[in-house]
Order: structure tokens, then sequence, then C-alpha cells
């Protein structure tokens, strides 16, 4: 399952990124520079991943199961429970509340992935790194209107 899923999902990427390419030719250079940028590194990306899903063995169904479904699917929906409250602290709370919380409550939380190997020490400049990119760069409100 896992050869046919990457399969289909590299497959698709390539051709919305070569769709993307090909809508984007047309425009002046200022407007095409981001499509471009972006789409060719990852058709070739998604072209990389296609041959070597084409080109792997199918797994049979105990290899494939490392992890019981029950568990597995526990995970997801905790992945997803944290996805859908950390956007509804943005909406809420606004940027700048929201994401320092996200920072500090996360990695204690059952599963916690990446932040969770960060030192408390270095947790806060995530915070202020985050203030800068969407306060103090882009501008955006701190709390909705």
């Amino acid at each position: 399952m896992h050869n046919r899923a990457s399969l289909v999902l590299s497959g698709a990427i390539l051709l919305l990124a070569l769709l993307a390419v090909v809508t984007a030719l047309p425009w002046p250079l200022k407007a095409k520079l981001f499509p471009l940028v972006v789409c060719v590194p990852l058709f070739f990306l998604a072209a990389a991943e296609l041959v070597l899903s084409l080109r792997e063995k199918e797994e049979t169904a105990a290899e494939a199961s490392e992890v019981p479904a029950d568990v597995a699917a526990r995970r997801t929906l905790l992945a997803v429970a944290w996805i859908v409250a950390f956007f509804a602290a943005i909406v809420l709370l606004g940027f700048p509340v929201a994401v320092p919380a996200f920072v500090f409550l996360y990695p204690h939380a059952p599963g916690a992935g990446a932040l969770a190997v960060l030192p408390r020490s270095s947790r806060p400049s995530c915070g202020r790194s985050f203030y800068g990119l969407f306060d103090a760069l882009l501008h955006l409100p701190s709390r909705p209107d």
C-alpha cells in the first residue's frame, strides 16, 4: 500500500507542478519567478520519488504494519487535534500569543515530535523568531478585527 500511495501522491504532485510551470510561463518575469523557483525543483523531486516508487517492491502486510492500527489511529487523531487547536488559538488569540503557547505546550504533550528535542533555553528564542517573522517582517495583525 505504501508503494501505491507514494506512487499516486508523487504522480499528482508531478502533474500539479508541471501545470503550474506551464501556466506561469507566459506571465511577466516578476510574476512567474516565484512559481518557477518553487515548481521546477518540485517537479524534479516528484519525478525522482515517482521513479523510486516504481522501483520499490511491494511490501507485504506484515512488513508494513510496524505500529498497531489502534495506536496509529490514536496518534493521528492526537496530531489532528493539536493542529486544529493551534489554528483555533491563532484565530482567537492571534499569532503573538498562540505561537509561544504552542511552542511551550506541545513538547509536554504525549507523542510530541521535533520541538521536544529543543532544550528549554532555546524555546524562548523560537517564540521571538516567530514574533519577528509574523509581526515585524510580515506586519500581520495580532488579533482579528
